[in-house]
C-alpha cells in the first residue's frame, strides 16, 4: 500500500515520479558536455558564470578554462519568460529580473515545482535599497513563467548539474548576469527611447567588463546604480543609495572605452534612421525553436516536449504574439 507521504509527493507536481525525487538533483553532467569541457580545456569543477538574454530567449553557461579566463561552454534556448523588457520592480508584475546576481549552494532547489531550479537572489542589495519587491525568482524547468526563466526539464537538468559541480569544486557562488538583450549598438539604438535606457546603459558597463576581460566583473553598488570593477578609497560602499566615494583606480578602463564607443555608435544609428523599431511584448517571449513547435503541434505537445510532468505552457497566446510591433 502506498504511504500517505509518498502519495502526497506523487501528487505534488514537484517531481515526475517517486524515483526521480532521489536522483534528479544528483544526475552527473552528460558525457557529451564533459567531453566538450575537455575539448575547451575546462574541468567539471571549474567556476562558471551564467548570462541570460530576454529578447533572444537564450541562457549561456561560461566556464573558466586553464588560461584563467571564462569561455562559452553552451547556449540553451529558453522556452518561456514573462513580462516585458525592463527590470522587475514589484511583486506580481510578472517581470523576470534584469541585473547582476550571485547564486550559492543554498539557492539550488532539488525539490522545485518545475523539476529543478535555482533562486537568482532577487532582490539584490541595490534592488532592495530601491524598494523593489518580489521573491523566489528562479531559473527552472518546464515552459511556464510568472517572473522566472524557464528552460525545459532537460535543459535545467544540465545547467543544475554543471552549477552543482562548480559549487562543489570550491566556487562560493556563481554570478548570473540577466540582460534585456545582447548589448550591441544596434539593439541599444532600437531601444534608445525606452524609459529603461539609462538602467540598461548601466548594465552594459558590466556586460562590457566581461566581454573585454573574460573575467567575472566585481559588482558594487552606490549612487543608486551598479558599479563594476571599482576600488574605493574608503572601501566597499555600504549604502547603495549613497553617493559614490572617490575611486582609487582609474575609471578609464578598457571596458569603459568600449561602452562609450558602442553608445556613440548607437546614437549615430538612431540619427541616421537605419534602425528598425524595438520589440514590444504583452507578456514575455519564447525561443523560436519552441515557438515553431507550439505553432505546429499545439500547447499540449510542447508541454510534453518540455516537461516530464507536462506542465502547461503559460499564456500560449501571448507566447505566439510576442514580440510584436509597438504600433500593434
Amino acid at each position: 500500500m502506498v504511504g500517505i507521504g509518498v502519495l502526497a509527493l506523487v501528487l505534488s507536481a514537484c517531481v515526475s515520479t517517486v524515483l526521480d525525487v532521489d536522483v534528479k538533483a544528483t544526475q552527473p553532467i552528460p558525457a557529451a558536455l564533459v567531453a566538450e569541457m575537455s575539448r575547451k580545456s575546462m574541468s567539471p569543477s571549474a567556476p562558471i558564470l551564467i548570462r541570460i538574454f530576454k529578447q533572444e530567449s537564450e541562457l549561456e553557461i561560461w566556464k573558466r578554462d586553464r588560461t584563467g579566463r571564462f569561455a562559452l561552454l553552451k547556449t540553451y534556448p529558453m522556452c518561456r519568460w514573462s513580462g516585458k523588457l525592463g527590470p522587475k520592480t514589484r511583486n506580481g508584475d510578472r517581470q523576470a529580473p534584469e541585473g547582476f546576481y550571485h547564486v550559492n549552494a543554498g539557492m539550488l532547489n532539488p525539490n522545485s515545482q518545475y523539476y529543478l531550479s535555482f533562486n537568482l537572489g532577487y532582490p539584490n542589495r541595490l534592488e532592495a535599497a530601491l524598494g523593489y519587491s518580489g521573491e523566489a525568482l528562479m531559473v527552472h524547468g518546464a515552459c511556464s513563467s510568472s517572473g522566472c526563466y524557464a528552460l525545459t526539464d532537460e535543459g535545467v537538468s544540465e545547467i543544475y548539474a554543471v552549477a552543482r559541480e562548480a559549487l562543489r569544486g570550491g566556487q562560493s557562488a556563481f554570478q548570473v548576469q540577466a540582460f534585456p538583450f545582447r548589448m550591441t549598438p544596434q539593439n541599444l539604438a532600437k531601444n534608445r527611447n525606452d524609459p529603461n535606457f539609462a538602467f540598461w546603459a548601466d548594465l552594459k558597463r558590466g556586460y562590457d567588463s566581461f566581454e573585454v576581460s573574460r573575467r567575472q566583473p566585481k559588482v558594487s553598488y552606490c549612487g543608486r546604480r551598479y558599479v563594476f570593477d571599482a576600488e574605493f578609497e574608503d572601501g566597499e560602499p555600504r549604502d547603495p543609495l549613497a553617493a559614490c566615494p572617490p575611486a582609487a583606480n582609474s575609471p578609464e578602463m578598457a571596458f569603459a572605452e568600449r561602452t562609450q564607443t558602442d553608445l556613440a555608435t548607437a546614437e549615430r544609428l538612431l540619427i541616421s534612421g537605419r534602425t528598425v523599431s524595438a520589440h514590444a511584448y504583452s507578456d514575455g517571449g519564447m525561443h523560436p525553436t519552441f515557438r515553431k513547435l507550439l505553432e505546429r503541434n499545439g500547447e499540449k505537445a510542447l508541454a510534453k516536449r518540455t516537461s516530464l510532468t507536462s506542465v502547461p505552457i503559460s499564456r500560449p497566446e501571448a507566447a505566439l504574439a510576442d514580440p510584436h510591433s509597438p504600433e500593434e
